[in-house]
């Protein structure tokens, strides 16, 4: 892509998406993901009803007198954007692509953890890590991010969601906001107990972005298709009811086996249709996350 044309698509995206965060996400997010540790504020004396777990016994000795430990919710977040990069996100039937609407996801929510004064950060992946951003603030670190949302160039192009939650909990060490935004056409047979064992770690939220044509096939005869992540090419005979069956057979497998994973790992998790306003889905679940 040329320079100039990256600079448009950035500022554009950059306009569109810090207005979202701003006049809609801003509130929503920082109620929806504040900070859930807790950090030492300050002692003060023991008063009657004080929780006596909280004494600090080292004070108390020193002064002969009971003193407690005063904590406050940490307010500075940090949150992660764990992007899938590979071949399938360069489907779309409609306006956009699976990778269009990701971007702007990732953009809305990084500029509304800039809003919350929250450093934010990026794990680009495929079946492979391609590229670690770590989390840091500022305008100029969105910039580059969106930067690398619009014009990264994967070196692989499977996929493999299992590697990016592991690389995340071997990357980050405090507990932050992971939102994983991927199509998760994946073989997920060892997604859960990879959610399970990030989830225990930082707080992380699955982001679906899918193409309504994914979810079955129309009957137009025989057509030639093309396997984005292995490059294979296949005649499909889409007028065959049983070859239309069992293709949608498949979607309804594979949106059950992602349904499962992430109830039992109690991550939370929305399936975003490219056709569809992501705007919508968002905001459900974020109330959802503050009505709990």
């Amino acid at each position: 892509m040329e320079h100039s044309e990256l600079l448009k698509k950035v500022r554009k995206i950059e306009i569109k998406t810090r207005g979202l965060s701003r006049n809609i996400f801003a509130g929503e997010y920082h109620s929806a993901f504040k900070g859930r540790g807790m950090a030492f504020s300050e002692v003060r004396e023991y008063q009657y009803g004080d929780d006596i777990r909280s004494i600090d016994w080292n004070v108390t000795a020193r002064y002969n007198k009971p003193f407690i430990k005063i904590f406050e919710e940490e307010r500075e977040l940090t949150s992660m954007l764990l992007i899938d990069v590979s071949g399938s996100s360069n489907f779309g039937t409609f306006d956009k692509y699976k990778k269009d609407v990701i971007t702007e996801i990732a953009a809305t929510i990084a500029f509304s953890a800039i809003e919350n004064n929250d450093k934010i950060g990026v794990i680009f992946f495929s079946d492979k890590i391609e590229k670690f951003i770590p989390p840091k603030k500022g305008r100029s670190h969105i910039l580059r991010i969106i930067r690398e949302l619009v014009d990264f160039r994967p070196e692989s192009q499977g996929t493999n969601v299992k590697l990016a939650l592991e690389y995340l909990t071997n990357a980050i060490k405090k507990r932050c906001t992971a939102f994983v935004i991927s199509d998760f056409i994946d073989d997920n047979k060892e997604l859960q107990r990879a959610l399970n064992i990030a989830n225990n770690r930082h707080d992380v939220v699955g982001l679906r972005i899918f193409d309504e044509r994914e979810s079955s096939l129309p009957p137009i005869g025989m057509v030639k298709m093309k396997d984005a992540e292995t490059g294979k090419y296949v005649w499909v005979d889409t007028s065959n009811p049983s070859v239309r069956g069992y293709y949608s057979h498949w979607w309804k497998e594979l949106s059950q086996q992602l349904d499962n994973a992430f109830t039992k790992s109690g991550v939370d998790y929305v399936a975003i249709n490219t056709r569809e306003d992501y705007v919508r889905s968002l905001m459900t679940l974020f109330k959802k996350r503050v009505s709990r």
